[in-house]
């Protein structure tokens, strides 16, 4: 299976299959509480039969070409991952979300496996435009989003609600030719 290495830091991105469904409920298990707090994940992916429920989904949005997920690992444990929740490649628009547990963040490791399945949107599946959808309290995950480039396009108010909490929603975006420009090469 190949791996994609995020930098010197041990860091690399990988596929996220179904076969790895024990790995990833100790991963939600370990970020439950933190990745929960703006994220429904944690209350879906409850034991091994969800974990492999939710892994086997995107599995199937890969086979569709509708989605895709890679896991983020850092010296061997599986600490976040990027999604592709979304791919209309006939509409060329896809949207791409993030979680990380505790023990991923503060090093980049989102914006550099975001900035991999963005350009592999963009360059391999022909896609014009990449959403970012977030809440509008989670700063780091909007910091994210413009280190990616992404424009502000607006905020949906009380747009989902997660644990009971209504949240409003901000969207970002960046075009193909944004991206292209600002990554030549």
């Amino acid at each position: 299976m190949y791996a994609i290495s995020l930098g010197d830091d041990g860091a690399a991105l990988r596929p996220l299959e179904p076969w790895r469904a024990e790995e990833f409920l100790a991963h939600i298990d370990r970020g439950r509480e933190f990745i929960g707090r703006h994220n429904s994940l944690p209350d879906v992916v409850t034991d091994l039969a969800s974990s492999r429920a939710f892994l086997q989904g995107y599995a199937d949005r890969t086979a569709a070409d509708t989605g895709r997920i890679a896991g983020i690992w850092s010296d061997g444990t599986l600490v976040g991952a990027v999604v592709l929740r979304r791919l209309d490649a006939a509409q060329g628009v896809a949207e791409a979300g993030c979680w990380l547990e505790p023990a991923g963040t503060g090093r980049g490791l989102v914006t550099r496996s975001a900035r991999i399945l963005i350009d592999w949107a963009f360059r391999e599946r022909g896609v014009q435009r990449v959403e970012w959808c977030v809440a509008s309290v989670n700063a780091p995950s909007i910091a994210v989003a413009r280190r990616l480039g992404m424009t502000h396009e607006g905020t949906l108010r009380q747009s989902f609600a997660v644990r009971g909490r209504r949240y409003d929603e901000e969207i970002w975006s960046v075009l193909a030719s944004e991206w292209h420009a600002a990554h030549q090469g």
